[in-house]
């Protein structure tokens, strides 16, 4: 076996193993101690009562979310670096987070004050963020129309000004906002798996799966991009169709993912560069990979959210902030050294 092929495996039985442990982790670790035979039996149907509840309503559909979730951020992530040939590119960068905040500060502040079906009450905050990042995406992919070799750099342009206009929306929400939804708009912002169900679940898998089954056949096109918009037009790839692919793909699943669970920061940014320092650059290996690294690291973080301070539950946005933040920089840092090893 060549070296190459030793790291690829290498690399998936270590994103593998993660993604097992922190599941394991996940249904065994919680306010209620459980042992990992009780969790087994529940599992099979074997156990009743409490037991069965605490595992079946609650442990696994929190796993599940964050599975989804993480994935979901990871694969998008990767893609539009891959897109933009960027590393430093995330779903901000298209609007996402920013139109999804703005849905969801006008749900709360406006939404609140109105009546609505006991039906829609629950999904208001989350559809509304689903409504608001898929708007603000598909405004500034209309906008930033030009010539195909400037495209790339007028959406950043355009996702710059209109992420500029959408903070000045929620500011202006904020102000108008009582206190109650000040402090419920916060809660959001920090992301948490708290509102974990069944029901969410099931609408998370409809949005997330379909875009985490089809992004990865776009791996060769984008492997092409990584030579530039011209090489790859001379190599077969229909450019604008795989671009407005990958941003209105990506958009789905981040203003889906964003609606569960509220801002989770860095796992779209730091998995991918995590999963291609393990097994390089090909989008073959990197789209799939990024989706287990992703499921992982965001199960883990949850694991440990709930483990710091119990029975609270630190905010799981919080708690990737402030591990990925750190993990960026170091991985600037790594690459000015090695530039500076090149010169």
């Amino acid at each position: 076996m060549d070296t190459s092929r030793q790291k690829q495996v290498t690399a998936r039985v270590i994103l593998g193993g993660l993604l097992l442990l922190a599941t394991v982790l996940g249904l065994l670790l919680g306010p209620t101690h459980l042992s990992l035979g009780e969790i087994v039996r529940a599992l099979l149907g074997q156990a009743e009562g409490p037991t069965h509840a605490i595992v079946w309503s609650l442990r696994v559909p929190r796993v599940l979310l964050g599975a989804l979730v993480g994935a979901a951020l990871a694969v998008s992530g990767a893609s539009l670096q891959g897109l933009f040939r960027n590393p430093l590119a995330d779903p901000a960068l298209i609007g996402v987070s920013s139109g999804s905040a703005v849905g969801a500060v006008v749900a709360i502040v406006i939404g609140s004050n109105l009546l609505w079906p006991a039906w829609l009450e629950a999904w208001l905050l989350p559809l509304a963020a689903l409504i608001g990042g898929l708007a603000v995406t598909w405004l500034i992919y209309r906008l930033a129309r030009g010539s195909v070799e400037s495209r790339i750099l007028t959406i950043l342009l355009v996702g710059l000004a209109l992420n500029a206009l959408a903070a000045a929306l929620v500011g202006l929400m904020l102000y108008l906002a009582s206190d109650a939804q000040l402090r419920r708009y916060n809660f959001w912002t920090l992301g948490s798996l708290e509102a974990s169900t069944w029901d969410r679940c099931l609408v998370l898998t409809l949005i997330v799966v379909p875009g985490l089954v089809l992004m990865p056949r776009l791996a060769r096109s984008l492997n092409a991009l990584l030579l530039g918009e011209a090489a790859a037009y001379h190599l077969g790839v229909s450019v604008e169709r795989v671009r407005r692919f990958v941003i209105f793909g990506c958009a789905w699943m981040v203003a889906g993912a964003v609606a569960a669970s509220g801002m989770i920061a860095f796992i779209g940014l730091v998995v991918p560069h995590m999963v291609r320092l393990l097994m390089g650059p090909d989008h073959r290996q990197l789209l799939p990979w990024s989706a287990v690294g992703g499921a992982g690291v965001l199960v883990l973080a949850d694991v440990v959210a709930r483990m710091v301070d119990p029975p609270r539950v630190l905010p799981i946005g919080l708690l990737t902030a402030l591990v990925g933040a750190p993990f960026f920089l170091w991985l600037v840092w790594r690459d000015q050294r090695w530039r500076e090893g090149q010169a």
